[in-house]
């Protein structure tokens, strides 16, 4: 099903929350959401979790900025959704990534039937303490519409005075921003595979939606011979007729390892996660994600079985280092690296992207997520930088009432009760790391 083009400008100068959502729909979320979603269903569907809002980037005062009512008003639509006749067809009947039918009839009759669960808000020094409770499957569905919400209501405050022709003019910018930026990646060549990653700290939906015309315009679908192979977003996919694009994200090892009960089995904890992924998918979802508690460690730790899978997706630390070393790890395993398909999904933008593709083209398959600075680049373009992106993100923080623990290859990015944090520096022989700045 196919939609056309929007006149972004007019819609936000004319738009009222009732006839323009922020999320309109239970499918306007990641794919390795319901990848995910699914897995657990599976093999964890009674485990209790609680999912809390965090902003990194303590000077924008959330509070201060957005309407209590609104933020409720918003939270409240998406509880009042229900899958589509539609969009259940589209995720029952579509080929992902080669497969047929990759969501189950049961996991299928649980989503069809999902509200999704209560939340709990707050006001505290400024920002917005929101966590939401429940069992791990439907919880977990919540991560990427509260983030969604919470960032385009920052944008909708931040424009909510600006005239028509005002509006008119910061679109038209933002859009010679992200065509120039496409003309600099098309001139990578033809090898480049970049995919849209950019829900979850988006500027808009309708943003989002034009920004994935955009690439695919200018860079060619991938099914076409084009460099564009997808987007992480299942409703514009679906509307789109692209590819959906996601693997598994950290809240899986970090849910595990909260429920290890020796040190032992917390060691074990991500490889655990990966067995119970390896027994449901192949091919390009066979992608490790080993940040979680510190790349170097997971790879020298990780059973051979997992040498052979397709590839890994770098998200925190140093991309270049990072990437050596699981050079090194897969030829030191009897792999051929130049075979395996490495995701770099960090804070990127051209600059990263064109260093990272030149460094690596030809000893590895190097393929791009390319999230909030995709579709939330409005960087100097209002007075006082109010449009600036922003790190804010949703967390998994506790799993049947223990902590859960993020450590990262950046310890900027570490999540956790510090006594924790430092337990699984040790469990997981983590030293000295070098913070760097989070971007977004």
């Amino acid at each position: 099903m196919m939609i056309p083009t929007v006149d972004i400008a007019t819609r936000v100068y004319n738009h009222k929350w009732k006839i323009d959502p922020i999320v309109r729909s239970l499918i306007d979320t990641d794919f390795y959401k319901l990848l995910m979603c699914q897995s657990v269903f599976r093999n964890r569907p009674d485990v209790d979790v609680e999912f809390s809002l965090i902003n990194r980037t303590k000077a924008i005062r959330l509070a201060d900025l957005i309407d209590e009512g609104e933020l409720r008003e918003q939270l409240d639509h998406v509880r009042s959704l229900r899958l589509a006749r539609g969009e259940s067809t589209w995720l029952r009947g579509n080929t992902f990534y080669g497969k047929r039918q990759m969501f189950r009839s049961d996991f299928m009759t649980f989503l069809e039937n999902l509200q999704l669960p209560e939340y709990e808000l707050q006001k505290k020094d400024g920002q917005y303490e929101l966590t939401f409770h429940g069992r791990w499957p439907e919880v977990m569905l919540w991560e990427i519409p509260a983030l969604a919400i919470i960032m385009e209501l920052r944008s909708r405050a931040v424009l909510r005075d600006m005239g028509r022709f005002e509006l008119q003019v910061l679109y038209a910018r933002a859009m010679t921003r992200l065509w120039e930026k496409i003309e600099a990646l098309r001139a990578l060549g033809p090898d480049l595979r970049i995919a849209d990653f950019g829900t979850r700290r988006r500027h808009s939906f309708l943003w989002q939606d034009w920004c994935v015309q955009a690439m695919s315009e200018g860079l060619g679908n991938a099914d076409q011979g084009g460099r564009f192979i997808g987007t992480s977003n299942c409703l514009i996919a679906m509307r789109r007729d692209i590819e959906a694009i996601g693997t598994n994200a950290h809240e899986l090892p970090m849910v595990y390892a909260a429920l290890a009960d020796t040190d032992a089995e917390l060691r074990q904890a991500p490889y655990k996660v990966l067995a119970d992924w390896h027994e449901e998918h192949d091919g390009n979802l066979r992608i490790m994600l080993p940040d979680t508690y510190g790349t170097r460690g997971f790879l020298d730790g990780a059973p051979d079985w997992l040498a052979g899978w397709t590839g890994l997706r770098v998200d925190s630390g140093d991309p270049v280092a990072i990437t050596e070393y699981a050079i090194a790890w897969w030829k030191s395993r009897g792999e051929d690296p130049t075979q395996k398909l490495v995701i770099f999904s960090d804070g990127l933008d051209v600059a990263e992207i064109k260093s990272l593709f030149e460094r690596f083209r030809g000893r590895v398959k190097p393929s791009f997520g390319w999230g909030t600075l995709l579709t939330n680049d409005f960087r100097g373009l209002v007075p006082g930088d109010g449009l600036a992106p922003f790190s804010l993100v949703c967390k998994a923080v506790a799993a049947n009432g223990e902590p859960t623990v993020k450590l990262s290859d950046n310890p900027a990015k570490a999540t956790g009760p510090a006594e924790l944090i430092e337990h699984y520096k040790q469990v997981f022989g983590v030293g000295e790391q070098a913070a760097q700045t989070v971007r977004v």
